[in-house]
């Protein structure tokens, strides 16, 4: 579930010690418009009676480009493609050879892949999220963004810099599921052809419109 919520930055409430954060935030809203990285993820769900919190690691590659497109692919342990592009969001599962697709529209919302790939300015980020600063840890800076609309699964997400450069990204959804990515291998601004957002449903797979 939080596959499909992926990687991004938001705003840190300027002042003191987090001027950084700001200014990194504000570089990047204005100055990258695409950007490709590899990530690994950590989902943790909480723990039962008894039992320690369960986590899963994943790994893969990521691009982006605003407004609205974007590509997560999980390499390892399980194959799948989230794509967005532009018009709907499609999402892959080679194990069950199954395509999802939604309006990208209704999917997105105020959601941690849409700061990152659809918020054309921080006036944007402000309207569909509470913005507050968060204190520095891990070598970072976080800037904690809260979603204005209650109606969605996503609770709270942070995300880390490394001076501009963004590095990691937190996100809680309202089940206590905790999901972190790290980024490395960052590039800024690469060419993206138009069929790097482009999606066909591989043959024999069953597709579900939602």
């Amino acid at each position: 579930m939080l596959k499909k919520m992926v990687a991004a930055t938001l705003l840190a409430v300027a002042g003191g010690a987090w001027a950084g954060g700001m200014e990194s935030l504000e570089t990047f809203v204005k100055t990258v418009k695409s950007g490709r990285a590899d990530f690994t993820q950590m989902v943790t769900a909480p723990a039962r009676d008894g039992e320690a919190p369960r986590v899963k690691t994943s790994t893969g590659t990521f691009e982006f480009q605003r407004p609205g497109k974007f590509k997560f692919d999980y390499k390892k342990p399980f194959a799948q493609s989230i794509v967005a592009d532009g018009q709907s969001l499609w999402l892959y599962d080679a194990d069950l050879n199954q395509v999802t697709q939604r309006p990208q529209a209704q999917a997105l919302g105020s959601t941690p892949a849409a700061l990152i790939a659809s918020a054309a300015d921080l006036g944007a980020l402000k309207r569909d999220f509470t913005l507050e600063s968060a204190p520095e840890r891990d070598g970072l800076q976080w800037v904690k963004a809260i979603p204005k609309s209650k109606d969605g699964q996503l609770q709270s997400v942070q995300v880390g810099f490394q001076g501009d450069a963004l590095s990691a990204l937190e996100i809680l959804d309202s089940f206590g599921q905790r999901s972190v990515l790290k980024f490395n291998k960052v590039e800024v601004n690469p060419a993206l052809g138009a069929s790097t957002f482009a999606f066909k449903a591989p043959a024999g797979a069953d597709v579900v419109k939602q």
